[in-house]
């Protein structure tokens, strides 16, 4: 999991200093994104399953909101719109604080 916060958090700080989408921003999304999710499943299988708690379900759906963050922005530097390029840290900056917040519920509740 802290591999998820490295990755993912340096992807979407970097995109945002810089001021637009650049293609290693996009591969620290996906290795954040695959490090999340083998967390995830390490974490459940640890736990014996699925648990709908406040953190699992936050978990499932800031892990889905991190997919689809990562196939956006594939398709934004596949299409190279600038525009796009130019304004996709706003949508990063959601993205990760909606994150963040089952990473830090998981991390308090460990």
């Amino acid at each position: 999991m802290a591999g998820a916060l490295v990755f993912y958090s340096t992807g979407v700080w970097g995109e945002r200093l810089a001021a637009r989408l650049k293609p290693w921003h996009l591969a620290l999304f996906w290795i954040g994104f695959a490090c999340d999710s083998a967390g995830t499943d390490q974490m459940r299988r640890m736990a014996g399953g699925l648990r709908l708690t406040f953190h699992g379900v936050t978990g499932a759906a800031a892990l889905l909101l991190m997919l689809a963050h990562a196939l956006w922005a594939t398709a934004v530097m596949l299409r190279r719109d600038k525009r796009a390029i130019l304004t996709f840290h706003r949508i990063s900056i959601v993205v990760w604080t909606v994150w963040l917040v089952p990473f830090l519920s998981g991390a308090l509740l460990a």
